[in-house]
């Protein structure tokens, strides 16, 4: 499934083509994507002009001028193409398969924004504007991991006696909306804290947060940048043969390298992959060791 970065890229592709334009015509080639689309979508996105183009965690966010905002996740293998406009700068092409091609949005500029989804596991959805926030879908939401509610003492008070691992801590969208499984690895190889650890332990006993806690927000702000000044990461279904989405897994650290040796400079040791929930989790045992935190040490 694409991560927030992904995401990112397709939303800074597509803001040429969307943003300010306005939709002339719709085709909608199929009932259902993994849910049925909204009674009357065709005629509730027609003619509307595209306010504004934004992303919440793994959601693309249109505005419309109806006072409804178009909601659109990828899924698995979900991808847009633009035709008859130049793409913003992170677009690269795509599936171009007719039979994978779901929704067109024809907009009034010419240009020609195709849905192409090979497994539907993506959907779109129309929700009044004013109640996103409060809709299912966004109202548990946590912050974002690029703004700047995500520091060290929101990380301390939300890992404080909580006995689960880091990196389930980190992938629960409740707390960060949008971190995925790859970037977390890698942010936490960077960080040097070890996957494994009961997140409680990154935080000292007065509720501080430890050394190795404070040097975690800025680990996943840096590598949340660098994929986006990569274009993200192409991996599995978002590998196309027309194309890929992204070059950042060129850069990967851990995820996926099982047994290389790790590139942290005067470090000996190798990448391990461990299952942590089914999903498999990359680190260095070495660089990446737990460190209970003494009470009242203030050590990590």
């Amino acid at each position: 499934m694409p991560e927030l970065p992904e995401v990112e890229t397709v939303r800074r592709g597509l803001l040429p083509a969307l943003a300010g334009a306005r939709i002339a015509r719709v085709e909608q080639r199929r009932p259902d994507l993994r849910f049925p689309f909204p009674p009357g979508f065709v005629e509730r996105v027609t003619g509307r002009r595209v306010l504004g183009l934004r992303r919440r965690a793994k959601y693309l966010l249109a505005d419309l001028d109806s006072g409804e905002t178009l909601v659109m996740h990828l899924g698995m293998s979900g991808s847009f193409r633009v035709d008859g406009a130049t793409p913003g700068l992170f677009h690269h092409p795509r599936d171009k398969n007719a039979a994978h091609d779901h929704v067109v949005f024809h907009m009034e500029s010419g240009a020609r924004v195709t849905y192409n989804d090979p497994r539907r596991f993506g959907f779109m959805l129309l929700i009044p504007t004013p109640e996103l926030d409060r809709h299912k879908l966004f109202e548990g939401l946590g912050v974002e991991p690029l703004g700047p509610a995500l520091d060290a003492a929101f990380l301390a008070r939300a890992f404080r006696g909580r006995k689960a691992p880091t990196k389930a801590l980190l992938l629960d969208q409740r707390l960060i909306a949008g971190l995925g499984n790859i970037y977390v690895c890698e942010a936490l190889h960077r960080a040097g804290v070890s996957p494994l650890a009961a997140g409680g332990s990154l935080v000292k006993a007065a509720g501080a947060p430890t050394a190795a806690l404070g040097r975690l927000p800025g680990a996943i702000r840096e590598v949340l940048e660098a994929a986006l000044a990569a274009g993200g990461s192409s991996l599995r279904d978002h590998r196309q043969a027309d194309g890929s989405l992204g070059y950042f897994q060129h850069r990967f650290r851990v995820y996926d390298r099982e047994g290389a040796a790790c590139p942290t400079p005067g470090c000996h040791g190798a990448i391990l992959r461990a299952v942590q929930s089914g999903r498999s989790t990359f680190y260095c045992p070495d660089c990446q060791k737990p460190r209970p935190c003494r009470s009242g040490s203030g050590k990590p």
